[in-house]
């Protein structure tokens, strides 16, 4: 595969991940344009070598049928020759040279051992007519890579809303993102799907989660060091030694940025926002 791009979906509100991205990827080496999708308009101001990329005619089809901004990234199926990168991920190995010699629909999760939320109801039936092993093509929506132009924008539209496919690509009947919708789109096409957690590759988990206590200790063996780390799911908030290689990417003053975020209250608020949240208006109450 000849890398000619590196695809990530942003908005302001995920800048500073976008940051530790892009720098992450420059140190790797690889000097590729990054094309970023508009997750809205809340756009800012990009680095060097990075662009703005969308479809405005697909995005509003899409805004049309009230599905999931998410679904902004079905736009990339009309590409080749790309990466595409959640903002939530750090580069430590140079994409281009890690997937030189593969082609295909490459992606390097987990999803293949624990295939939830990659399929729905309607979803999971037309996967097993493809293949008796089904999950070993299941795979993160947030990290991918391919060589073929998987549909145009035409037949893109064509298959979301086909009736056996529209509630999982479209409507969204059992889920709240794109994630099974992208899997299928996928899957129903004629690309090959290669994980680099099987044979030949074989390198270890590229997310954070499987890596709660000394991550090094799982990469001495030559080639099983993982090209990238990504924290889908997961808050980084420095409670795993791992969260180092997001942190390593940020400024002094970045980080206080960071960690004030995370300190702010959220409509549902997990446990750690929760208890950093009220700990901060207790601080405030006694000085």
């Amino acid at each position: 595969m000849q890398l000619e791009k590196i695809i990530t979906l942003a908005n302001k509100k995920v800048r500073l991940k976008f940051l530790a991205l892009e720098r992450s990827l420059r140190q790797s080496g690889c000097n590729l344009p990054i094309w970023v999708i508009p997750y809205d308009d809340n756009k800012f101001e990009l680095p060097e070598n990075s662009i703005w990329w969308e479809d405005k005619s697909l995005f509003q089809w899409l805004e049309d049928h009230k599905t999931h901004r998410l679904t902004r990234k079905y736009l990339c199926l009309t590409e080749k020759n790309y990466h595409f990168l959640d903002t939530d991920i750090v580069i430590l190995k140079n994409p281009e040279q890690v997937l030189e010699p593969y082609n295909g629909f490459l992606a390097s999760c987990g999803h293949w051992h624990s295939q939830g939320q990659t399929y729905t109801p309607d979803s999971l039936p037309l996967l097993r007519a493809k293949s008796t092993l089904w999950q070993r093509n299941c795979f993160n929506s947030g990290q991918f890579a391919c060589d073929e132009v998987i549909y145009t924008i035409e037949t893109l539209k064509e298959a979301c809303i086909k009736p056996e496919n529209i509630s999982t690509c479209i409507t969204f009947k059992d889920t709240n993102h794109e994630q099974p919708g992208f899997n299928l789109l996928v899957n129903i096409s004629s690309v090959p799907i290669y994980n680099l957690s099987f044979p030949p590759a074989l390198i270890e988990s590229t997310w954070a989660a499987d890596y709660p206590d000394d991550y090094m200790k799982y990469w001495k063996k030559e080639g099983s060091k993982p090209y990238i780390i990504h924290w889908a799911g997961l808050r980084v908030d420095g409670s795993r030694p791992i969260d180092q290689l997001f942190f390593n990417y940020l400024t002094e003053k970045e980080k206080e940025q960071w960690f004030e975020s995370l300190s702010k209250p959220m409509k549902q608020p997990s446990l750690f926002r929760k208890k950093a949240y009220l700990i901060k208006k207790y601080f405030q109450k006694i000085i």
